[in-house]
């Protein structure tokens, strides 16, 4: 990564501050990263549980999919060595809340083969159960 080897070059010639303004960069392009795949995970697992919930059952394959993204949700949102967490509670529900509409229209794709539109399966589940249900397996 050409960032390390810049920093680096900075650190070599003594150049401090402009190596921690670049630290600062590096930091916050991870903090976005894992921002990123915890979303990406939080959509995987609302689109399963708009499923559960629409249509009232379960599969092997949602279950499995359910565990998987609470499992990487959990392993991106854990700090090594610190102990604690890059997302807490609040941020997380706020990745949940805005990953809900994509999830919805995946979701509706997916539920009963396609045959509701997004806004019909949503009528059929309620949001914020969702979330919260979604929250708690984080959580558990």
């Amino acid at each position: 990564m050409e960032e390390l080897l810049e920093l680096k070059q900075l650190l070599e010639q003594g150049k401090i501050p402009e190596a921690l303004l670049l630290v600062d960069e590096l930091e916050e392009m991870s903090l976005s990263d894992k921002i990123n795949k915890i979303d990406s995970y939080g959509v995987i697992l609302l689109i399963h549980l708009i499923k559960q919930k629409a249509e009232n059952r379960s599969t092997r394959s949602w279950e499995i999919s359910i565990e998987n993204a609470v499992r990487e949700i959990n392993k991106i949102n854990k700090r090594r060595k610190s102990g604690g967490v890059y997302l807490n509670q609040i941020e997380l529900m706020e990745t949940l809340q805005q990953g809900y509409q994509v999830a919805l229209k995946r979701a509706a794709l997916e539920a009963f083969e396609g045959r509701y539109e997004t806004e019909e399966l949503a009528a059929m589940v309620e949001e914020q159960e969702i979330l919260t249900h979604a929250l708690e397996l984080i959580q558990k």
